[in-house]
């Protein structure tokens, strides 16, 4: 893999380089200047990253610290054994790795871990900076400079390394020992000695042995696998139990630790289990799939490794790997992390899909990136083997002799809009994107977000007297402005059953149901006015993590005043369980109400976007009918209601004021056939955004005030057209 024909150097460019002499001196100052805090935050952030990844090690207790390690260093390790290394079915690994690794653990364990902790901190470390190194190029000067500091912070963020890190496993070594290969220095017999040894610990590996075999480099291959038969062959002599017994009995370590149905386990053998099939069936199966995933996957391989692309090659060669062994457990699936090195897409935007999929796929758990549903909750458990299928076989990455490699397809952009005030927009230096978003990568951050506003939520302070004691400060501040009508209202509702199920029915239905449609629709058919109201959305939703942080209130229903829970009937406030919502809620999260806050967006929107009064008015309706349920179901005071007003206000004001950003775009909605169209293809990445022309005027309008077509690029002839639109927030 260290073939070096067709691999141009990397750009090497420092931060003293000369200047663009087309551009003002002063503007090339600022984006020094720029550039070099945006790279010292980088680098502070991959350390901090680092330091408390290890500092989370350190501070377990001895006996919870690297809990594969005691495999070694236990009373029954690997190091006082006197059988077999596989008696206990907890060591794994070679027996060649048992024979190296011997004197590594006698450091880890002569230093509780230490020296272990820090020695694999410094191996990721140096993978980062081979990857970094290992880039195909030319790249340009600013993904030279940030390539090693985002590579070891996601590295040190994926769920392989902090899984390495807490077991104390050794499964970096062998990723590290093949990436070196494609750098361009590392000589044919460098390449195979490399990767021979790295398929003596993990043998999957010597794979990579086919692919430099296919691509020519044939007395490299053949040195991985002397080096290979070698290693083992040593590790026979001195251990010939131990070689029998994963060599023969286990062929090639299959069966050995945890059971191979289990979720950890992320290879086709695996799945199949899971799915139910056994016996001489499933291996059918499984040879069959293993031998259509190696053939397609190490073709692609051999394709971008003589298309200039070797850290993309062994990124797809170690995905084979991980799909086709009988076991692939989570500390050993850095591969899939390394193919977010490859391109996808021709337009710029869609350049981001196939690497923020990877990253989290590679970085959260199943329940951070699917919602639990039976058909959604197997493709979260299976993510890492799906995205390691989708790099081998699937995902189509560009090759280097594409025109759209060094020259995607431009997203069209507006400048700054400029406010009312001098000041405004304080970050002057983003420039807004008009086109229709990727469709799949907007469905992955809603989701992610909506995830992380859960877990916050779900962790924010609700300590029971702390935030009954809020609920007495707002009765007492509502009793001296005369709105104190919740106990009134409450004890209506509760008396009367059409109302109290029809507001039980609202309240548990309404609050995702019309946002989602809203963001839907406005997608489809006003995408410039989808990117101006999903801003204040988010802004909002982050105050209100805010306000529930900072002031946890306990609701009425909670407060043990003689308010009713229409929903739930009375119930034990020393343990107020309700079921799974006390499992996914902070049932202390009242101030602000986002029921109110994300009705008031939705009823802002539909005022100022629908084409008939009558959808204006029942936009206006919406926040004033959320408010009623809110306050006659017990889950809010009427100050709540004011707070989720106070946000959405706020969100938007935050958008003016950092974007300069007022007025929402006037724009055509396009045929709702050609916005489907649009969406499916930008989703895929596969394809350039649809642009219709209908009468001389493109589907996506600017927005007010700004000059540019709303096409997914700049169209030849095309003259900057200005709208001006009255309506404002």
């Amino acid at each position: 893999m260290g073939e070096r024909q067709g691999v141009a150097n990397v750009e090497r460019s420092g931060l003293g380089n000369t200047p663009d002499t087309g551009s003002p001196p002063g503007a090339v100052g600022a984006r020094t200047s720029r550039t070099r805090m945006g790279l010292a935050a980088l680098w502070l952030l991959a350390g901090l990253l680092a330091v408390r990844q290890a500092a989370a090690v350190l501070r377990l207790p001895p006996d919870e610290r690297l809990t594969d390690l005691e495999t070694w260093i236990g009373d029954e390790g690997v190091l006082h054994v006197s059988g077999s290394l596989y008696d206990g079915d907890s060591f794994t690994g070679t027996p060649f790795s048992g024979l190296v690794l011997k004197p590594l653990t006698r450091a880890a364990e002569q230093s509780l871990g230490v020296a272990w902790t820090f020695g694999t901190l410094l191996l990721v470390v140096v993978l980062g900076l081979v990857v970094a190194r290992a880039l195909p190029g030319p790249v340009s000067r600013r993904t030279s400079l940030i390539a090693a500091p985002l590579a070891i912070s996601l590295l040190v963020l994926s769920l392989p390394v902090r899984n390495t890190f807490t077991l104390g496993q050794t499964s970096i070594i062998p990723v590290l020992l093949v990436v070196l290969t494609v750098l361009p220095r590392t000589s044919g017999r460098q390449t195979g000695v490399l990767i021979g040894v790295a398929a003596a610990l993990q043998p999957a590996l010597l794979l990579f042995a086919v692919v430099l075999w296919c691509i020519g480099r044939r007395r490299a291959a053949a040195l991985a696998g002397a080096t290979f038969a070698v290693c083992s062959a040593l590790a026979w002599a001195v251990m010939p139990r131990d070689s029998w017994t994963y060599w023969v009995h286990h062929i090639g370590g299959a069966g050995l630790g945890a059971p191979a149905d289990s979720l950890a386990n992320q290879s086709l053998h695996g799945l199949l289990l899971r799915i139910g099939l056994e016996g001489p069936v499933e291996l059918a199966l499984l040879a069959v799939l293993a031998v259509a995933v190696a053939v397609l996957g190490l073709r692609r391989a051999v394709h971008y490794a003589q298309d200039g692309q070797p850290l993309l090659a062994a990124a797809i060669t170690g995905s084979v790997a991980l799909a086709v062994s009988p076991t692939s457990w989570q500390h050993q699936q850095l591969w899939i992390l390394l193919a977010v090195v490859g391109r996808v897409g021709r337009r710029g935007s869609d350049r981001l899909v196939w690497p923020v999929l990877v990253v989290l796929a590679m970085s959260l758990n199943r329940t951070a990136l699917l919602p639990d549903i039976e058909i959604l909750g197997h493709i979260g458990y299976n993510a890492p083997l799906l995205a390691a299928l989708a790099a081998a076989c699937v995902v189509p990455f560009l090759s280097r002799t594409s025109p759209h490699w060094d020259a995607p397809e431009p997203t069209p952009v507006a400048e700054p809009a400029r406010g009312r005030f001098a000041w405004v927009p304080l970050l002057r230096f983003i420039k807004r994107p008009l086109s229709r978003p990727n469709l799949m990568l907007e469905l992955m951050l809603i989701r992610v977000g909506y995830f992380a506003y859960s877990w916050i939520r779900g962790h924010a302070p609700d300590e029971r007297s702390l935030a009954e004691g809020h609920g007495h400060q707002v009765l007492s501040l509502e009793g001296w402005l005369h709105i104190d009508i919740e106990h009134w209202f409450n004890a209506v509702v509760a008396d009367t059953s059409w109302l109290k199920h029809f507001m039980n029915w609202y309240y548990s239905t309404f609050h995702f149901l019309i946002p989602l449609s809203l963001l839907a629709w406005l997608y489809l058919r006003r995408p410039a006015t989808y990117r101006w109201a999903r801003t204040p959305l988010a802004f909002a939703t982050l105050l209100a993590l805010i306000g529930f942080w900072l002031y946890p209130l306990a609701p009425p229903r909670l407060m043990g005043l003689g308010y009713v829970d229409t929903a739930h009937g009375p119930q034990d406030l020393n343990n107020p369980d309700f079921g799974a919502l006390t499992k996914l809620s902070n049932q202390y999260a009242a101030m602000p109400s986002l029921h109110v806050g994300w009705s008031l967006w939705c009823g802002v929107v539909i005022a100022i976007v629908a084409p008939y009064v009558w959808a204006k008015v029942l936009g206006i309706l919406y926040p004033l009918l959320t408010t009623a349920v809110i306050v006659g179901t017990a889950n809010h005071y009427v100050l709540d209601a004011l707070g989720g007003a106070a946000i959405v206000s706020a969100g938007f004001g935050l958008q003016y004021l950092l974007l300069g950003v007022g007025r929402r775009p006037h724009e055509e909605a396009p045929p709702l056939s050609a916005a489907v169209g649009a969406a499916v293809a930008r989703a895929r990445g596969l394809v350039p955004g649809l642009v219709r022309q209908r009468d001389g005027q493109h589907d996506d309008a600017a927005p007010a005030g700004e000059g540019h077509p709303a096409a997914d690029g700049p169209q030849k002839g095309d003259q900057p057209r200005v709208e001006q639109h009255d309506q404002r927030v």
